[in-house]
């Protein structure tokens, strides 16, 4: 595979979901107009996605910050860490992030952060330098848990939703509603409850891996790489 290959859309939605800075609102206009042009998205998905580009560019960013926290970090049902929707907190887990490492590793990706390897927006800087293939099928692997964090945040009238809808999208899969009833099944505490959320924590305590607080992928360097259009895999090309 083309080692400069670059999968701008990816790209773009993996920043959307990082923590919000002023860097990122900056750039919001470039990322807008990447997702605006992504012929893979029906017209609705990329409608949906014009919401949240809008108020990352333009909201308060302190505003910005308190409702990524409420969301992403508070509520672990909306974790965008993944391997916690499948394994929670037991040791399958840190199986299952040692081997997703090593898929990094062994494709010469070593990403610019110290979030766990599972943190989505860490996986989708990866899938969007593999082929085409490869990257839905991953994806396709995690559209249970995609569609699951869509419709909560669907529930909460989250402008995020979009985000994840569109990923779904890109996976091209037909999502399995059982596995994405489980998901929907277990609980979603109120994230203003805190210390309901405490207790929570407190008793899933997160043990593998580097500090989860560290940040999402380095804002510059992705956006440095989004620069240049760069050429497609063959068969995004015969689709």
């Amino acid at each position: 595979m083309d080692a400069v290959l670059q999968d701008r859309t990816l790209k773009a939605l993996s920043l959307l979901l990082c923590y919000p800075t002023a860097e990122l609102q900056g750039a919001m206009s470039e990322i807008g107009g990447v997702l605006a042009a992504e012929t893979r998205l029906t017209a609705a998905a990329r409608r949906d996605l014009r919401p949240l580009v809008d108020a990352l560019a333009t909201r308060d960013l302190f505003d910005l910050e308190e409702e990524f926290v409420m969301l992403f970090d508070r509520s672990k049902s909306l974790s965008l860490n993944l391997f916690e929707h499948v394994h929670g907190e037991s040791r399958d887990r840190g199986g299952a992030m040692v081997d997703l490492l090593e898929t990094y590793r062994a494709a010469g990706f070593e990403p610019a952060t110290t979030e766990l390897p599972d943190h989505l927006p860490v996986l989708l800087e990866f899938l969007a330098t593999r082929a085409a293939g490869e990257a839905r099928d991953m994806l396709a692997d995690a559209a249970h848990i995609l569609a699951a964090v869509a419709q909560r945040l669907e529930q909460r009238q989250s402008t995020y939703a979009g985000v994840f809808t569109a990923l779904v999208q890109l996976a091209k899969a037909e999502v399995d509603e059982d596995a994405v009833a489980e998901i929907l099944a277990r609980p979603d505490p109120d994230p203003t409850d805190l210390e309901a959320l405490d207790k929570i924590w407190e008793e899933t305590e997160v043990t593998f891996g580097p500090d989860p607080n560290s940040g999402c992928p380095q804002v510059r360097d992705m956006l440095a790489q989004m620069d240049t259009p760069k050429p497609r895999p063959a068969d995004t090309a015969a689709e």
